[in-house]
């Protein structure tokens, strides 16, 4: 698998409730609850990548200026189509345009308190939302 940069938005309403979106299609945790995000491409900003990826999968308009990065997690990860190693930037914005709706590789949105998150979620990002979301943790290593 090669060496990834990931960007990754947890949308906030005025309950503090974290929007969360079901992965389809993707070849990795499809089924599974996530934040909407997505791999940056090469020459981009991550918060470029990261209101890009969450157009495209929540379908809202973000200004990437206006998300407050909240945290950035190496991981080292097993998949079963192999290990996945890089960077995972988190970014938080609580403001938006246009209607949430489920988008390229998503099959459904839902809100969930950060304390009450589902248990059919990717199984590394409650740690990563309990860190960086409720603790205000910025650096988190995950390997394994």
């Amino acid at each position: 698998m090669g060496f990834e940069l990931i960007a990754w938005v947890a949308l906030r309403d005025a309950e503090g409730r974290v929007l969360l979106a079901r992965r389809e299609g993707t070849g990795r945790g499809d089924g599974l609850w996530n934040l909407p995000g997505g791999h940056v491409e090469d020459g981009e900003a991550s918060a470029v990548a990261a209101a890009r990826e969450t157009g495209e999968e929540v379908r809202a308009v973000l200004d990437p200026s206006s998300l407050r990065h909240v945290g950035v997690q190496r991981f080292d990860l097993p998949y079963p189509t192999g290990r996945a190693r890089g960077f995972n930037f988190f970014f938080e914005a609580t403001a938006w345009e246009g209607e949430l709706t489920p988008g390229e590789a998503t099959s459904e949105l839902a809100w969930f308190a950060l304390d009450a998150l589902p248990e059919d979620i990717l199984p590394w990002l409650p740690a990563a939302i309990m860190a960086h979301l409720l603790e205000g943790r910025f650096w988190v290593e995950s390997v394994g």
